[in-house]
Parts: structure tokens; sequence; C-alpha cells
């Protein structure tokens, strides 16, 4: 015979870890894409290899987002949320004018 407590505490982990996993498939940010107007007025790009030497001649192949300290994820991670990007994710791989070496 199960008693009320018995339910409650069966039932309380599994829900807690529902509204967990619901939550944080709701969290993630969206992807930034090129076009985004804040994007484009950073001269961002999914992949640093393709910027423009004349246009930005501060980039370097070394500087990526990854690296970056406005990148709010691990290095490793292929896509992390990025300060100047109002939160939205951009590639690891990616750069912009905004680039600040980790320190």
């Amino acid at each position: 015979m199960t008693t009320r407590r018995t339910f409650i505490f069966k039932t309380i982990p599994g829900v807690a870890l529902a509204a967990t996993v619901s939550r944080s498939a709701f969290a993630q940010a969206a992807k930034i894409e090129e076009t985004d107007p804040s994007a484009t007025a950073l001269g961002y790009k999914h992949d640093g290899s393709k910027i423009d030497a004349k246009k930005y001649p501060t980039h370097a192949a070394a500087n990526i987002c990854g690296n970056c300290q406005l990148y709010q994820g691990k290095p490793t991670d292929p896509w992390a949320p990025c300060g100047v990007m109002g939160g939205k994710q951009v590639a690891a791989k990616g750069w912009c004018v905004a680039y600040a070496k980790k320190a």
C-alpha cells in the first residue's frame, strides 16, 4: 500500500526533471544570421577565414569567436551566445570587428 508521502517523494523528482528539460530547450537563443542588421554592422561572418582582409585589416586568422571575451560558451562549443550580438548565438569559428582576445 502506498501512502501520499511515498507518492509525492516519487513524483516530485520526475516533475522537476521534466520542468528543467523543457526550460533548457526553450532557453537556447536563436543563431544569428549574417544578414542580421547587427551582424552586418559588425562585419560578422560564420566562418572567420572568409573575412575580407582589405575591408577588415585588424582581422587575423587566429581571431575567432571561440577565443573572444564576448563569447559566452566554452571554446569547444560550436555555437554560443555573444554579448555584442544581443545574446544571439554565433559560430565558434566566426568573427566580427568587436573581437576582443580572452585574457
